[in-house]
């Protein structure tokens, strides 16, 4: 089936910045591709319609070929007691 860990930090150091006078499709950081992450292009964190997404293209390990494309964006769930059961 394969894997593709991925690298969080990046997108959660652009989340400590102040963004909210940022406008719609601003391109807050690019992640390039190297032989420490999965990557299979370049990832672009953008601000979009007041909340921050990363897009990815991660390339499959441990499996003869593949991609998965992917798209992150942080969700807060407050004191959510679904997590807690």
């Amino acid at each position: 089936m394969g894997e593709a860990p991925i690298d969080i930090k990046p997108y959660v150091e652009c989340m400590r910045k102040c963004l909210g006078d940022l406008s719609s499709g601003t391109i807050v950081d690019k992640i390039l591709p190297s032989r420490e992450n999965s990557l299979a292009d370049v990832s672009k964190v953008i601000w979009k319609d007041g909340k921050l997404v990363q897009d990815m293209i991660l390339r499959l390990k441990n499996a003869p070929t593949g991609e998965v494309e992917i798209q992150i964006e942080w969700v807060d769930v407050g004191s959510s007691s679904v997590l807690g059961s």
